[in-house]
């Protein structure tokens, strides 16, 4: 049987031991056969552990049961460190990935289902218990695929506003949990606008305050199936967002937008405002003098600032996105019928964003004045 393994506090104690009865007059050869130990080890401990004081003891104490801890945790953070490996890549946002990736690193690595889950921090509760899904939701998602796939430019938010609309008692977060699910697009999240500052720092936008207050118009250009060009003249309320019409045709003149706002100022009366680029085919004298002959008022744009025009310029957006990015025209009258279509379902059934996902003229309020009156 091999000699004893003292440990560092029990080394430093017999030192003690010694010292104090060589200070009570004992030879040292004596008190080291007292503590049972010989003269050499004697010597070989009090070079290594002399120096400790109290302190420095219960520190070492304190060290080595930390390195104790550390060396039985070792296999364990090895096992961690492999079932974290073994994880799909990427943050396990959801309840139902973490499910899918406990069963993974089981079949994989064997391990516990206790310890796959505290590693990948899913309650052990929640890995067992199945989901079950509602009972209308494969009505419900049949609904939204049927909705995404007949705009298939919107987001979750604005289909979950129409199947409000149809009757259906539904948040946004759940379509987003359903829309993500399915795998359907989730269009990026628009970076914010500063405000708009003029030399001076001084803020100027002209605000519609109210219905008919200020509209604007803007042309888009866009081309038929041959090649042909044809524009767009956009005229929109900027209080409601309500198109007010469009006018398509292969030229736009000052006398077509004399025309178009004739129209409307007969049947929804003359604005307060209307805002217009200041290019030299967007302000040609005959539409400013008109407009000054009919008692309102111009707002034009600084040079090279179209996003003081930004109520029309949004609209614009959305047009080329949700429409014209998305059709072929095979010629002008294609163009006027889809076009008009389009501007009716903007107005009656698309939800806006800005008037809390309810579309400008709802469809309970259409009246007469909403014939195409633009072509």
């Amino acid at each position: 049987m091999g000699a004893k393994r003292h440990k560092p506090e029990e080394i430093v104690t017999k030192l003690r031991q010694v010292e104090v009865l060589v200070g009570q007059g004992m030879a040292r050869m004596d008190a080291t056969r007292e503590v049972h130990i010989t003269e050499q080890t004697y010597y070989r401990w009090r070079k290594q552990y002399g120096w400790m004081g109290t302190d420095q003891r219960r520190e070492l104490k304190l060290l080595q049961k930390e390195n104790e801890r550390l060396r039985k945790a070792g296999p364990d953070l090895m096992l961690d460190k492999l079932i974290l490996a073994e994880a799909a890549k990427g943050k396990l946002l959801s309840p139902a990935r973490r499910r899918a990736c406990i069963d993974h690193v089981r079949s994989q690595l064997n391990v516990l289902e206790r310890r796959a889950c505290r590693v990948l921090r899913q309650h052990r509760s929640t890995q067992r218990k199945l989901p079950r899904g509602r009972a209308d939701e494969e009505r419900l998602v049949a609904e939204m695929i049927e909705l995404a796939r007949q705009y298939g430019r919107y987001g979750y938010r604005r289909i979950a506003a129409l199947l409000r609309d149809a009757g259906w008692q539904v948040n946004d977060k759940r379509v987003e949990r359903l829309w993500r699910r399915e795998g359907l697009k989730v269009p990026s999240r628009q970076p914010k606008k500063g405000r708009l500052w003029l030399n001076d720092g001084y803020c100027v936008r002209l605000r519609p305050a109210y219905r008919n207050r200020v509209w604007s118009y803007d042309f888009v250009h866009c081309r038929t199936d041959n090649g042909k060009a044809f524009r767009t003249l956009n005229l929109l309320d900027e209080y409601s967002r309500e198109c007010l019409g469009i006018r398509v045709k292969r030229m736009l003149s000052s006398t077509d937008v004399i025309d178009a706002l004739s129209d409307l100022f007969i049947l929804r009366g003359v604005p307060a405002y209307i805002r217009f680029d200041n290019g030299p085919k967007f302000v040609a004298e005959a539409v400013r003098d008109w407009i000054a002959a009919v008692g309102a008022k111009t707002a034009y744009i600084e040079p090279g600032s179209p996003w003081e025009n930004g109520y029309c310029e949004s609209f614009n957006a959305r047009f080329l996105y949700e429409l014209l990015d998305g059709e072929i025209f095979y010629n002008l009258r294609e163009a006027q019928i889809l076009i008009e279509q389009w501007r009716r379902h903007y107005n009656t059934k698309r939800p806006h964003s800005a008037l809390g996902y309810r579309p400008p003229k709802p469809e309970t309020l259409v009246t007469m004045d909403q014939r195409p009156i633009l072509h």
